[in-house]
């Protein structure tokens, strides 16, 4: 079970962004007319590419879905991003991991900038070896493709066997197997347990302090 390189999500699995996400979703579907009547229908956006999930559930179109983004990051990019709260038990966890000489690395789909100002903000930013997000240009935003460019920025490819993904979502567990990593899905996030057993997750945890536990075996 011994891993060297840990890559972190961060939405659902660091911090619960829920409530600026959301906001910033009503934000932008404001800009087209239309008025979220229930909040849990929004639930599906937290941790796939936003570009996606808008198409899939408002059915816009890519260029549509391209100018929604824009008008989301009006909101997120000011008030949206630090509306956040770090979970309970993940700095000691990263703490932990970090001192017992893991080396951690972040794998979100939430573009570079925006992944760097939250962690700074809650002061994490110093146990990441390595901070890898989407582009603000859309031309990386699946998990799939954030993973390959944190294994290929850091000389991995060569030593999957020695990396593990970390992650709340399918997306998470596809982006890894896509990649050949082993994926830990945990449940105090936005998925549940039938996403993740469905998409291959390889361990499923409950806690923060399961994760632990699970990469000390």
């Amino acid at each position: 079970m011994k891993k060297q390189y840990i890559l972190f999500d961060l939405d659902g699995t660091l911090t619960d962004s829920q409530e600026g996400i959301m906001n910033s979703i009503e934000h932008g579907l404001a800009c087209y007319g239309i008025r979220v009547e229930d909040r849990s229908s929004l639930r599906p956006f937290l941790g796939p590419p936003l570009i996606d999930s808008v198409m899939k559930y408002y059915g816009f179109d890519r260029e549509k879905a391209a100018e929604f983004v824009v008008k989301y990051r009006e909101y997120f990019s000011t008030r949206g991003l630090f509306e956040n709260r770090v979970y309970p038990g993940v700095e000691e966890l990263l703490k932990t991991l970090k001192e017992a000489g893991y080396t951690l690395m972040l794998a979100t789909s939430k573009p570079d900038g925006f992944s760097r100002q939250i962690l700074e903000h809650f002061g994490l930013d110093h146990y990441f070896a390595f901070i890898g997000g989407a582009t603000m240009d859309e031309k990386r935003t699946h998990k799939g493709d954030v993973i390959r460019y944190v294994l290929e920025s850091n000389g991995l490819t060569d030593r999957l066997e020695e990396v593990m993904m970390v992650g709340d979502r399918e997306n998470d567990v596809l982006g890894a197997k896509e990649n050949g990593i082993e994926v830990i899905g945990v449940l105090y996030g936005y998925g549940d347990r039938e996403e993740l057993q469905s998409a291959g997750a390889d361990h499923i945890v409950e806690t923060v302090e399961d994760i632990a536990a699970l990469l000390s075996w």
